[in-house]
């Protein structure tokens, strides 16, 4: 179904409405995920106390956690397509999240496995809907849809940025549990935002029996023989975002604990300390300043016939992405030798998975809406969704081989696991691309006026 959305700024009004939306929710889940580790490894008679854990304790829960977080994204996809639709799973999925974030600022341990429980809930709901409603707006061929998804991946990074800068300084000087309770606050300006905003969203998202009879009739046929290379492309895909992010997920958890037991976070001329949770947020920064610079280089590269497929841009990506844990073994071996490292190097470590980033998660976004069948749309962005979960799960357990590993062997090990996995895909990208069936090809009016320029 082709809709006629008002434009602003050459884009579909409704996607400032799901930029908003997903920022605010972004900003609750990543002000969570800021303070989880820190909270449950400190000490419980302390003057902001936690639960006590061991770091091996705490890393392991934070594994699972992410991992179910983005694995509850296929049943909610599956409750999308097959019931409710995207719009009104996303609308329970932000009530969910209101509540599971609003739990936790109670201080129990029912309390908090019950808040976790509704905010795994909740990100199933909302995150792979709210993703596949992106891709809804654009007909198919338009070749703003990447740039779509850019501008969309920003917002999620506006709302990681300001939750590590403010939930992160709450939890870390008020308390755990008013940060807690702050990152429910801003979901319920999300949830708000997005019910206000309806209005742009007219045929997006709707439940089954709300499409028209075409688009029913789609939904109801089998898969024919190019929708299911398509899939088979799309499954490859997820492998690469499985070591993608059970590399990057480092962030919150090993990195998370090296920036506050083996960072000088001092800067001496102002006689005052970093907070730790503060450094959750120079990807963010990273992601807002160069987000609209990387899409731009991706989209000259492919408007000048250069080789910029999603398979290569996410396997550049995963290299990329790799090559900032270099950074960090010399932060390693720098506190070997000295007993602290320099912040800068956390710094040029996440501006490297930042780039890594850009080029390969909106990207992977984007190219699901592109492949996946109609009738899966949803369910197909839960599976992406699903296997970011694994690679979190991964994630938590390479931060607790570490703690037997070394710290340095994991660091170098990851940067070399990556360069491999890209180089793979690389060296396979042809036989990759054909089982998209062009899939990506400009549709015939953005031909048309590419040779008109």
């Amino acid at each position: 179904m082709e809709l006629q959305q008002k434009q602003l700024f050459g884009h579909p009004r409704g996607l400032y409405i799901l930029f908003l939306t997903e920022m605010w929710e972004r900003f609750s889940f990543y002000g969570m995920r800021a303070l989880l580790v820190l909270f449950l490894v400190s000490s419980v008679n302390g003057e902001n106390p936690g639960f006590g854990w061991t770091s091996s304790e705490a890393l392991k829960l934070y594994g699972i956690y992410t991992f179910l977080v983005y694995l509850s994204s296929i049943p909610g996809g599956i409750l999308a397509d097959k019931l409710i639709g995207q719009k009104k799973a996303v609308i329970l999925g932000g009530v969910l999240l209101v509540a599971g974030h609003s739990i936790l600022a109670f201080q129990s341990l029912i309390t908090f496995y019950v808040g976790l429980g509704l905010i795994i809930a909740g990100v199933g709901c909302l995150k792979p809907n709210i993703s596949t409603m992106v891709g809804g707006l654009y007909p198919k061929g338009d070749d703003r849809r990447d740039k779509g998804f850019t501008i969309f991946y920003i917002g999620i990074n506006v709302g990681a940025f300001l939750a590590g800068i403010i939930i992160g300084y709450v939890g870390e000087t008020m308390g755990w549990h008013y940060g807690f309770g702050l990152a429910g606050i801003g979901m319920a300006i999300g949830l708000v935002i997005f019910i206000f905003g309806q209005k742009y969203l007219q045929g997006v998202g709707e439940a089954t029996k709300e499409l028209s009879v075409a688009d029913q009739e789609i939904k109801n046929k089998p898969l024919t023989a190019i929708e299911k290379d398509r899939v088979k492309v799309m499954l490859l895909s997820f492998l690469m975002i499985i070591v993608f992010w059970g590399a990057f997920e480092q962030a919150g958890g090993l990195m998370n604990l090296y920036a506050a037991e083996k960072t000088n976070r001092i800067i001496g001329f102002l006689n005052w300390t970093v907070p730790a949770t503060w450094f959750q947020s120079v990807n963010s920064f990273f992601i807002i300043t160069l987000g609209i610079p990387v899409a731009a280089f991706w989209y000259n590269r492919k408007r000048s016939g250069k080789e910029a497929s999603s398979i290569f841009k996410i396997a550049i990506g995963v290299i990329i992405m790799g090559w900032g844990f270099l950074f960090m073994t010399a932060a390693s071996a720098q506190y070997q030798n000295e007993g602290s490292s320099a912040m800068y190097w956390l710094v040029l470590a996440y501006l490297f998975h930042t780039i890594g980033e850009l080029s390969a998660s909106p990207v992977a976004l984007s190219y699901i809406t592109k492949l996946a069948p109609l009738k899966y749309a949803s369910i197909m962005m839960g599976v992406f969704f699903a296997a970011t979960g694994l690679g979190n799960y991964v994630a938590g357990w390479v931060g607790v081989w570490s703690q037997t590993a070394g710290e340095f062997e994991i660091f170098i090990g990851i940067a070399v696991f990556c360069t491999l996995i890209g180089g793979i895909v690389i060296s396979i990208l042809k036989p990759l691309k054909r089982l998209a069936h062009g899939a990506e090809d400009f549709s015939a009016e953005t031909m048309a006026s590419l040779k008109a320029e």
